[in-house]
Formats: structure tokens, C-alpha cells, sequence
């Protein structure tokens, strides 16, 4: 067993090797303060048979019993992994899988297992930090290591790996993976950050990943075992030049030159089945056309943009496909919007509710917390011309609805200038790359046209890039689309207002980027995003609406004395659950005496409006009330103003002139009146049909 520490932000980082999961191929106990993580490397034996790809999966558990939990549900046992944890599994995973070798085809599974928490130590860094150590100690094919730094910003002032509170407290969550040489990862949300602050937030993350890096290598020296052998599964020179004699690279060329994904994808069916008929006597190459023919299509794309600047469809470097949008497209729905850049289609739908339908979440924080806007993202097979049963959200639609949720929080209205839960739904229609920026400029139209009074308008755009042997030597690309996704370096998104940045999502396939790729993305980002809010955005809806929609709920806030809560709420519930009842409206109080009223019809709002501010008020003398008289004794009646709140008028109050029996004057369910006399000699409130004047 081996011990290792370092001080990172302050805290010491303790990373024990040899103690525990001793039959992993790599193993590390991870402590950063409290928090505790194991992280384990494991892999198969041999590559997995039939597949053109890297099969490695990310997990990241969290055990509730990290936090003292226990589960909630029939089970009391963790169930499907929270958004979270999809989101944290990743974030590891997109700045380790480039450095897995690309010709490995064995299954690799990096797992993380979170079983304390300290709420000063985050346990999602400790998570990427363990799995990078355990990679890199194990005999697993790798060329790390890589590391991991997080950076907060709270007024003006950097923080590296802040806590849980500063984190959330932060205009800045920026996360960034590096290896010895170059930025290998940026995720990022941010309270609309300058592009030259986000850019020096970035590189002093960078810099801390150096200290790391070194550590990490200290402990490789010590404890690492040698890599192992593994088949290649490379595709054969020999088919590669068999293949550039049936299809030249000319033809190769004409193949995917068309800005149209179905003709394209109906020129590369021709070319493989003239391969298939080629070497239909070779088994050996039949199986790896697939593969080689991915690789020529990959290498023609690449040299067309790279040396030639020819992007598939004939754009320049930096031209955006044509734009369109519109706003009301959907019938009844409190908002919708829908934007189209190329083949790629967004439409989104904004649900409007009262904050009690806001999201609840059962994680690691210690406290429950919940979500007040929800953006939803679905990729149907459709879109993409395919056949397949939706079995729900994957990770891919998950951390696809995130980067655009948290691309969007920055400019959403307070609690108190706009008491509603927000749900907006992204539908893809058609895709043919980065439709979560389509998604975000889809969803700042939505709630525009519902009437939510965002504080600006939102978009987002993709930067892809080519490189060549050097590091000088790469061709940036605004807008990319599917193939250039696929076959190209970088997929940089970036999206934000005229002021500064909210969102980054950085995924590359390469060893890391430059600083000047880095800087130069960011900034051919932000030239795209304004050109796509001034020239398509505004000409749909160029602000918030003044008022939601007609279908939409409506919600009125009053505000109450704190000690007249339990008033309202009455006993389990009976005096709000009548108010309900008897107005069809929905009613949220907060412990600091907050009151939302929303429903559809404006009398019901107005008439709980009125009961509440009622109960909640004290009787004053000389003031007129209306009352229901629910009862009638021989001494008087007792009459009721709203649930909960009643008072009695003695008879001799009843009527002006002398009676004898109440019922004379009034009967059960008669609306009456009232002047507020004050208190008796009991010291009850008294009131008077008579003196009313």
C-alpha cells in the first residue's frame, strides 16, 4: 500500500493505491478533505468483436449514504443515476477518451463510487481526478495523464475548486481537463462572463492542472504498472490502396461535396456496395469496409478543408447556413418557437406553473433542493432519417437539455419578478449537427413569446476545427454540421448574450488544443451568435411579451405577516385546501410569508386573493365585512367571513328594530354586512348588522 498527497485549494488531496479493489487494473482510494471517492480502471481481456469503435463506459455513483440518506421509495436503495451523475460521468469522459489509443476496441469501464461527502470538497473533481490516476497507474493503453481544475468567480475574484456553497453562490462554473501541454476540456456556465475573463479563467485552471499533472506522475513512477499488449484493429494499408483504385480520391470528393445529408449519404450507399461487389471473395475485407470507407470519407473531408478551405457544402470557413425562425407556431401551448440553421430544426414548447411544480431533487447535497426552470431536450430517430424506439432520454439528450438549460439561467427573471416554474421542451425536427445551440436559441424565443421577461436575448453557435501536422497549422469552422462533426478535430459551443458568455461545451478528439484555437473559437463564437440574434432571433420576437399567454396560468403575489401562516394553511391543511376547492386556484406560501395565487379565472383569484388577505388580517373597528351566516343560536348568529375566520352578531345587533327570534331576520347561508364594533367585555370581536351605514 501506498500513500500520496499534495495540497490543492488549500486542502490536502490523499490518494491511496493498493489498499482496496485490488483486482481492477487500476485502483485509487481518493480523500480531498472529507470526501471520500474510490475510482477504478477496469478492461477486457480482448476487443470486443464486431464494432468500428471505442467502447468505454463512465459511471459516477452516488450513495446517499455519503450525505447520511437514506433512499427514498419502495426500494430504500439507489435506483437509475440522477442527472448529476450523468452529467459528471460526462465530463470525465470527454476529455479522457481522446487519449485512449484509436485503434482499441477493448472494453473499458472507469468507474466512480462517491462515498462521503465533505461539503467544503466537491466530489465530482475527485471523481475526474481519481479516474485519470487510476487510468494512468494501471496496465490499460493510455497517453495521459490528464487532470482536472474547477473555478469559481464571486465578486470579480477567481476561486480554484471552490466549495459546494461557492459553487452555487458563483457567476462562474468553469471546469477544465488538460494534459502536460494543452486544454483538453472546457465545460462551463456562466452569469454572461466577457469573453477576455473567461479566457484567463480557463488558463489559470490550466495552470493548476500542471501541479496536478506532475503529482500524477509521481505516482506512475512509483506504483504504475506497464502497459499491455493489445490487437490493433487498424484498418490494413493494403485495403486502403485497394480501395483508392475502384473509387479515386476525385470521386471520394464529388461523393460528399453537397450541402444535401441525404444525397450525400446516397452517394457513400453507392460507393460501399461497389466495394461490397469488389471484394466479395474476401471475407476479411468485407467485414472492414465499413470502417475503411469512414476513414476515406474522413481523410477526403479533411484535406478539402485543410488545404483547399472547401468546406462539403461549398460555405466559407466562416459563413452560418441559412437561418429562419418563428414564434406561436403551436396552437394553445403557453409559448413556442421554432429555429432552423441548415437541416438542423429546433422546436421548443414553454410550459408556465406555479413554483410548487418546480423540480425536487433527492442528491448529495445535504439539503434537498430543487429546480425552478427545467429544459428538456428529445432527439427522435426521425430526425435523422432513422428507425428506432424512443426508450426515453440517454445521456446524449440529457446533457444536451442541460447545456442549453444552463445556458439560459443567467437571464431568467427572480422568484419575486416572476413567481412561476418554467418547463421548456426541445423537439428535434431534423439534425445535422449542434442542434443543442439550435435548442438554445429555440428556447430564449419560447419564453420570449410566453411572456417571460428574460433580462436578454440568448444564442448559442458551434466552432468546429481541422488540424494538420502542426500546431499553427489548423482551419477553424463556424458553424459545423454533422460530417464536419464527425470527421473534424472540435466541437466548441459556445452560447450568450451581447454582454458575455453563459454556456461552454468543449468536446475534441485530439490531444488538446492551443491557445490560440482556444481563443480563437471563442471569439469566432461570439461573432456568430450575434449575427444569428440580429439577423434571424429579433425578426421573429425582438423582446418578452408584456403578459403570458391566454392559456397560460396566471399568478398574483401578496405578501402576509409570517405568524398568520398557520392561520391560512389551518389545521392539516382544511383552510387553504377550501379556499382551493371552492376557487379552483393553486396557492403557494413560503415560510417568509410569500403568497402565489395562480389559476385561469381572474374572479376566482381575486375572491382567494381576498380570503386570504382576510384571514390573514386582524378585524378592525369600524371596518364593513361580508359574511355567510353558517349557524344561528337563540343568542345570535355566527356568521363566516372566508375558512377559518368567523364572528358572531348578538341579536340585539341583528335588526334595528326589536326581535325575538333571529330567524325572524336571517337564515342559513343569507350574505350580510357587517361593522366591526371591536371587543366586548370578553374580549371577543363583536359585530353589528344595524350600524351598518
Amino acid at each position: 500500500m501506498k500513500i500520496f498527497t499534495m495540497d490543492i485549494a488549500g486542502k490536502t488531496l490523499k490518494v491511496t493505491i493498493g489498499k482496496v479493489a485490488a483486482q481492477a487494473n487500476g485502483a485509487a482510494f481518493m480523500q480531498y478533505g472529507d470526501t471520500t471517492v474510490l475510482s477504478t480502471a477496469t478492461a477486457s481481456e480482448k476487443p470486443r468483436d464486431g464494432i468500428d469503435f471505442f467502447p468505454l463506459s463512465v459511471e459516477y455513483e452516488e450513495k446517499l449514504y455519503s450525505v447520511g440518506k437514506i433512499p427514498g421509495g419502495f426500494n430504500k436503495r439507489e435506483g437509475k443515476a440522477s442527472e448529476n451523475a450523468i452529467l459528471t460521468s460526462r465530463v470525465i469522459d470527454r476529455p479522457m477518451r481522446p487519449l485512449f489509443p484509436k485503434d482499441y476496441r477493448n472494453d473499458v469501464t472507469l468507474n466512480n463510487m462517491v462515498m462521503s461527502v465533505d461539503p467544503e470538497c466537491r466530489p465530482e473533481l475527485v471523481a475526474m481526478l481519481g479516474s485519470s490516476i487510476a487510468t494512468s497507474i494501471s496496465d490499460i493503453p493510455f497517453d495521459g495523464p490528464c487532470s482536472t481544475t474547477q473555478v469559481g468567480m464571486i465578486d470579480g475574484e477567481f476561486i480554484l475548486n471552490p466549495s459546494q456553497e461557492q459553487w452555487k453562490n458563483s457567476d462562474l462554473n468553469l471546469t477544465v481537463a488538460s494534459t502536460s501541454e494543452k486544454v483538453i476540456m472546457i465545460e462551463a456556465g456562466a452569469n454572461e462572463i466577457p469573453e477576455a475573463k473567461m479566457i484567463e479563467a480557463i488558463y489559470l485552471a490550466h495552470e493548476e492542472n500542471q501541479k496536478i499533472i506532475a503529482f500524477i506522475n509521481e505516482i506512475v513512477a512509483e506504483v504504475g504498472k506497464k502497459k499491455h499488449e493489445y490487437t490493433s484493429c487498424a484498418i490494413p494499408d493494403e485495403l486502403f490502396a485497394a480501395i483508392k483504385e475502384i473509387v479515386t480520391p476525385e470521386e471520394m470528393e464529388v461523393a460528399v461535396f453537397t450541402d444535401e445529408k441525404q444525397v450525400r449519404e446516397e452517394n457513400i450507399r453507392v460507393i460501399r456496395e461497389k466495394l461490397e461487389e469488389a471484394f466479395a471473395d474476401n471475407e476479411e475485407w468485407l467485414g472492414l469496409i465499413g470502417e475503411a470507407l469512414y476513414q476515406y470519407q474522413k481523410k477526403t473531408v479533411r484535406k478539402m478543408i485543410l488545404k483547399d478551405h472547401k468546406r462539403p457544402d461549398g460555405r466559407e470557413i466562416t459563413q452560418i447556413r441559412p437561418l429562419a425562425a418563428e414564434v406561436d407556431l403551436i396552437p394553445r401551448v403557453h409559448g413556442s418557437a421554432m429555429f432552423t440553421r441548415g437541416q438542423t430544426q429546433i422546436c421548443n414548447v414553454c410550459t408556465l406553473a406555479p413554483l410548487s411544480e418546480a423540480q425536487k431533487i433527492d442528491g448529495l447535497d445535504e439539503n434537498e433542493v430543487s429546480k425552478r426552470y427545467m429544459h428538456h431536450y428529445n432527439f427522435p430517430a426521425y430526425s435523422v432519417g432513422e428507425t428506432k424506439v424512443s426508450r426515453g432520454p440517454g445521456r446524449r439528450e440529457i446533457g444536451h437539455g442541460a447545456l442549453a438549460e444552463r445556458a439560459l439561467i443567467p437571464v431568467l427573471p427572480s422568484v419575486q419578478e416572476f413567481p412561476y416554474a418554467i418547463r421548456t421542451v426541445s423537439e428535434t425536427f431534423e439534425s445535422n449537427g449542434s442542434t443543442s445551440m439550435a435548442s438554445t436559441c429555440a428556447s430564449c424565443m419560447s419564453l420570449m413569446a410566453a411572456g417571460v421577461p428574460i433580462k436578454k436575448m440568448v444564442a448559442g453557435i458551434s466552432c468546429g476545427l481541422v488540424t494538420g501536422e502542426t500546431d499553427d497549422d489548423f482551419v477553424l469552422l463556424t458553424d459545423i454540421q454533422g460530417l464536419e462533426d464527425f470527421f473534424g478535430d472540435m466541437d466548441f459551443k459556445v452560447t450568450g448574450t451581447t454582454d458575455g458568455i453563459t454556456a461552454i461545451q468543449m468536446d475534441i478528439k485530439i490531444h488538446g488544443l492551443t491557445r490560440n484555437i482556444v481563443e480563437g473559437a471563442i471569439a469566432r463564437c461570439r461573432e456568430a451568435r450575434l449575427f444569428i440574434m440580429d439577423n434571424c432571433m429579433k425578426k421573429a420576437i425582438s423582446e418578452p411579451r408584456k403578459e403570458v399567454g391566454e392559456f397560460a396560468p396566471k399568478i398574483v403575489q401578496i405578501k402576509i405577516d409570517p405568524a398568520k401562516i398557520g392561520d391560512v394553511v389551518g389545521q392539516r391543511g382544511k383552510v387553504i385546501n377550501t379556499i382551493i376547492e371552492r376557487t379552483g386556484v393553486k396557492i403557494d406560501i413560503t415560510d417568509d410569508g410569500d403568497v402565489s395565487v395562480c389559476g385561469v379565472d381572474k374572479a376566482g383569484m381575486d375572491e382567494a386573493v381576498k380570503m386570504i388577505q382576510l384571514i390573514a388580517s386582524e378585524f378592525e373597528e369600524g371596518k364593513i365585512y361580508e359574511g355567510k351566516v353558517i349557524s344561528i343560536k337563540e343568542f345570535g348568529a355566527f356568521l363566516e367571513f372566508a375558512p377559518g375566520k368567523e364572528g358572531m352578531v348578538h341579536i340585539s345587533k341583528v335588526s334595528k328594530e326589536r326581535i325575538n327570534r333571529v330567524e325572524d331576520v336571517l337564515t342559513l347561508g343569507d350574505v350580510v354586512k357587517v361593522v366591526c364594533l371591536g371587543k366586548d367585555k370578553m374580549g371577543r370581536i363583536s359585530f353589528s348588522i344595524k350600524d351598518v351605514e
